[in-house]
């Protein structure tokens, strides 16, 4: 559970079984110490896999998702919970009752699983539906009824919790204009008008029943209410200026938004996380959103630079101050004057610049290397580290006195592997932003490609992926970037060799789903000629049913007139 209290934001580990008290209290498991939380304020009680939350008779109540609790709630993975105006994000599966003609949702979610697992291998188009209750408990048995009537028998639904019904359905893609879509949507819309849905599909919005279940959801509660939204629709842009960013995971939204609160103050900010997570995005947000913007916006990283040079880049230097000192010099601090420093893994700093920095940030006056006299300044520091700073501090590694000072606020930036919706939508934005600067047609994402993406872990985060689809965008050779195209640490491949003097290796051969792949695309395309861009008609050539020659269409990046839509420039 990521938990965003105050300037602060904290990871709070949930065990598998078992109550977590919830309040201000000296004895909660997750003690707040924000004002508006009471004593005693919730409750979350975990069992054989379900999460629910039980609020105390708190003074300001307990919402999920912007639904005050009543009595006992389920929550899902992805649900927002608020207590006063403490934010907590949740990551964990989710169980509840079932009515009617509806799944359990455990049965469901196993059903999901399977469905997805064929859908990646097949290369079959699956879909999941969310609809969003107007209020909890309302309209439930003419939903029911529209379960127990309209779904085809490959499809099934359940209730995640009071508000909330998801669809199962196979063989839809999500296309615009799709028939079962749009009826399953028209028979909800009627049986429960204001209803708010939302859907995601395989792969493109996840890999796995959970991501695919909370981009589905994220999707409905984002819904205008009798309205469809897609996923793909639902993240969210944010424009710093010269930078943009894409968020879809909910914990990142809210902690952009608790990045632009504090923006408005004067504290200084620690960005904790992972290389390549974000650090400097977050670090360059603080400056754009504070009344600094127009400043200027001067990064240094601490752990590039060399040891016996940090006093000198950061504090600046007067003529004759060391050896080689020919000339004054300004430092990077006084560089920033009327702006923000953003001083990247702050942790490798030496102890005796540490002193040094503890001191600006107390008097706001700076003093160069080898001069008496000290200067003003006006800046605001964002630090980042991927280091345990608290532990450095409590080691002697780090001063403490200075921890406290950076510290005044937090932020705690996931990895990109607990963030799973982000992975697929910032590849293809990546890709995009790369195809376009070299000048090549965009290429596209197969569904094994998204599913090996999906399922990497991520070392360098962001930075990383990025990195990647860089290479793709140069290195690819068609319009559809395959996994074999990928280096072997991402797919996971073992590099081989042999020895001196051994015959020479038979040529590699590609996958046998890979040819298979390559095959259809290319009886499809032909198809597609043989029947003058006549969808219906090329597919009833090759046997294929019209949803599933649609849905492969996209995937190929085939037009109706049977060529691909771009070809690698030279």
């Amino acid at each position: 559970m990521l938990v965003l209290e105050g300037e602060s934001s904290f990871r709070f580990p949930l065990p598998t079984s078992g109550v977590v008290l919830i309040g201000r209290d000296a004895e909660a498991s997750l003690r707040l110490r924000d004002d508006s939380v009471s004593r005693r304020h919730a409750r979350l009680a975990l069992q054989g896999g379900e999460v629910r939350i039980i609020d105390l008779g708190s003074h300001n109540g307990t919402l999920v998702n912007g639904q005050r609790v009543e009595g006992a709630r389920r929550l899902a993975s992805g649900d927002v919970v608020t207590l006063g105006t403490v934010v907590a994000v949740l990551r964990t599966s989710t169980r509840a009752a079932a009515t009617g003609h509806t799944l359990e949702p455990d049965a469901l979610m196993e059903r999901l699983r399977g469905e997805v697992e064929r859908s990646l291998r097949y290369g079959r188009p699956l879909a999941v539906l969310s609809l969003a209750l107007p209020e909890p408990g309302t309209h439930r048995e003419a939903v029911d009824s529209v379960c127990a009537t309209e779904l085809h028998s490959a499809e099934a639904a359940g209730w995640m919790d009071a508000g909330h019904l998801l669809l199962l359905l196979p063989e839809v893609s999500g296309d615009a204009g799709e028939e079962d879509l749009g009826e399953r949507v028209e028979a909800l819309s009627v049986a429960c008008p204001g209803a708010r849905l939302g859907y995601a599909v395989c792969p493109t919005d996840g890999c796995d029943a959970d991501t695919l279940v909370a981009a589905a959801r994220a999707a409905s509660d984002g819904a205008p209410p009798g309205l469809l939204r897609a996923a793909s629709d639902s993240a969210t842009r944010l424009s710093l200026g010269e930078r943009s960013l894409l968020l879809a995971d909910p914990a990142m939204v809210h902690l952009y938004s608790l990045i632009r609160r504090l923006a408005a103050s004067e504290l200084p900010v620690l960005v904790n996380g992972e290389t390549g997570v974000g650090k400097e995005n977050a670090a360059f947000a603080v400056h754009h959103w504070s009344r600094r913007s127009t400043g200027p916006f001067i990064t240094l990283n601490c752990a590039a630079i060399p040891e016996g040079l940090v006093e000198s880049e950061l504090f600046g230097h007067d003529k004759g101050a060391f050896t080689g000192a020919a000339a004054p010099r300004t430092g990077l601090l006084e560089s920033a004057h009327g702006g923000t420093v953003f001083l990247d893994e702050v942790g490798e700093l030496p102890l005796p610049v540490q002193a040094k920095l503890l001191r600006v940030l107390e008097t706001k006056r700076i003093t160069r290397l080898g001069e008496a006299r000290e200067r003003s300044l006006d800046i605001r520091i964002v630090a980042a580290t991927h280091r345990n700073l608290e532990a450095d501090a409590q080691d002697g590694r780090f001063r403490q006195d200075l921890y406290f000072r950076l510290g005044a606020a937090t932020v705690l930036l996931p990895p990109l592997r607990e963030r799973p919706r982000e992975i697929s939508l910032l590849a293809r934005a990546f890709l995009a932003q790369a195809c376009q600067a070299l000048g090549r047609r965009e290429m596209m994402l197969s569904a094994d490609t998204l599913r090996v993406l999906s399922h990497y872990r991520w070392p360098g985060n962001v930075r990383e992926l990025r990195n990647l689809m860089d290479f793709a965008a140069a290195a690819g050779t068609g319009d559809v970037l395959e996994p074999h195209h990928l280096p072997t640490r991402v797919t996971g491949t073992p590099a081989t060799g042999a020895p001196a003097g051994a015959p020479p290796a038979p040529a590699p051969r590609k996958p046998l789903s890979e040819e298979l792949r390559e095959l259809e695309r290319r009886r499809m395309e032909e198809a597609l000629q043989e029947a003058e861009g006549v969808q219906s008609h090329a597919a009833a050539l090759i046997g294929m049913p019209i949803r599933t020659f649609r849905f492969k269409m996209r995937q190929f990046g085939l037009t109706a007139r049977g060529a691909q839509r771009g070809t690698p420039s030279s």
